[in-house]
């Protein structure tokens, strides 16, 4: 081989190198870059572990800058009377583990969604919804369920008349709550409702769907009969719902996600979580969100980019 030939020969081989990291690195796998992309919208700034036994539920107090932290300690659906609710800093520190527990006469049993509604916070248990002052942690009422045989309480939202709704995951349902009657609101759902907030942009409470279901219907305290809301494309077995900045966050167990959804029905996931998040909490104060994880004991609390996500 001749000199010129092996310099071209080199040459060659060097170009081909080149055009081969320059494809590795530009043909990535979708996922890859979608990842990418996810972690590129958050960054997970604190957790909050200490002394939680399944937690199920956060709630944010702005007045008071605390999350409240609803806690199974043990099966979901029992009635074994040692569920708590505990209080922590937005720095993770847990500065009350049992800072509400219910009385002798109506523990908390395994506690889920909560609202906090003036100095009261409300939270759907196994057999009802407890009252609790949020400042004290004392138990102020209890409202009994049990003759509508409830299969699942699961979340709490207020609308601004004062009325409480609570839905029903094994039952499909939604039940209406003025002071302490109840009534069925809602039991025309095709896919059990799990979450539910108050969107104040529609005026409307908004349901997440779980067991599949991509559609979230709302109604409102005049009309309960539900309506096809939003409906997006991805996700599913959404848990908890929270409107954020004129859309919605929603936590997705069946991708592990958090999705940012707009009432147009674009929706894209924005934070990739540990194994099934559960019902979330949005910090207004820092523009955080802080996500449940049942069997990990452990609450995360994200930052989230909103510059990015505007892009």
């Amino acid at each position: 081989m001749t000199k010129t030939t092996s310099v071209s020969h080199s040459i060659f081989i060097a170009l081909l190198f080149i055009f081969s990291s320059c494809t590795s690195e530009t043909e990535q796998p979708a996922e890859q870059a979608e990842s990418k992309t996810i972690q590129e919208l958050a960054d997970r700034v604190t957790v909050i572990d200490e002394g939680l036994a399944g937690p199920e539920a956060v709630r944010y107090d702005p007045d008071q800058d605390v999350y409240f932290i609803s806690n199974f300690n043990g099966p979901g659906g029992e009635a074994d009377s040692n569920g708590y609710i505990a209080r922590a800093r937005p720095d993770g520190t847990v500065d009350s583990l049992k800072f509400m527990t219910g009385t002798k006469e109506a523990p908390l049993h395994a506690p889920r969604g909560m609202y906090i509604t003036g100095d009261t916070l409300l939270v759907a248990d196994v057999k009802g919804v407890h009252s609790f002052n949020k400042r004290t942690g004392a138990q102020l009422s209890f409202t009994d369920f049990t003759e509508f045989e409830p299969g699942f309480l699961n979340d709490v939202a207020v609308d601004p008349a004062g009325v409480v709704y609570v839905t029903d995951t094994g039952q499909a349902r939604v039940y209406q709550m003025r002071g302490q009657q109840v009534s069925i609101a809602v039991d025309t759902l095709e896919n059990p409702p799990n979450g539910i907030t108050f969107d104040p942009d529609s005026n409307r409470l908004v349901l997440a769907p779980w067991n599949g279901g991509r559609v979230f219907p709302s109604f409102t305290t005049e009309n309960t009969t539900p309506q096809d809301f939003i409906t997006v494309t991805s996700g599913g077995n959404f848990d908890g719902i929270e409107p954020y900045n004129g859309s919605f966050l929603a936590a997705s167990q069946n991708d592990s996600s958090l999705y940012l959804i707009s009432s147009d029905m674009e929706s894209r996931a924005i934070i990739k979580t540990a194994p099934s998040p559960a019902d979330i909490a949005l910090d207004t104060k820092r523009n955080q969100v802080a996500v449940p994880y049942i069997n990990l004991n452990r609450v995360d609390i994200w930052q989230i980019d909103q510059e990015n996500i505007e892009q």
